[in-house]
């Protein structure tokens, strides 16, 4: 299927996060499953389970660009430091600032 006709909350998530889901599918659900397949506990897939669902709220009620979602998936797994993603994300405004006004303007 092409990757365009995937709802953007599909798209935007991390590959882990897509596997994770995969087998959640595949267990029926069962947590107990999934805690053994994974070989850790079931409060700690709880817990996998719990940061995704809350991410994927967090996504919905701020409909926020794929770009500043991985950004926060990324600080929210310890993949980044704040500091840096504040800075990606600022350079990354900027440039989308100044693509959306060359537009505006018959530029692009």
């Amino acid at each position: 299927m092409d990757d365009k006709r995937l709802p953007d909350w599909v798209r935007n998530l991390a590959v882990e996060d897509l596997n994770f889901i995969r087998s959640f599918l595949l267990s029926s659900g069962s947590l107990k499953a999934m805690a053994a397949e994974y070989g850790v506990s079931y409060p700690t897939i709880r817990g996998r389970l719990d940061q995704l669902i809350e991410r994927l709220r967090l996504a919905e009620a701020e409909r926020i660009d794929p770009f500043h979602a991985r950004l926060k998936d990324l600080v929210a797994g310890g993949e980044i430091e704040p500091r840096l993603a504040r800075e990606l994300l600022d350079l990354h405004r900027r440039q989308v600032g100044v693509e959306t006004e060359g537009k505006e303007r018959g530029y692009g």
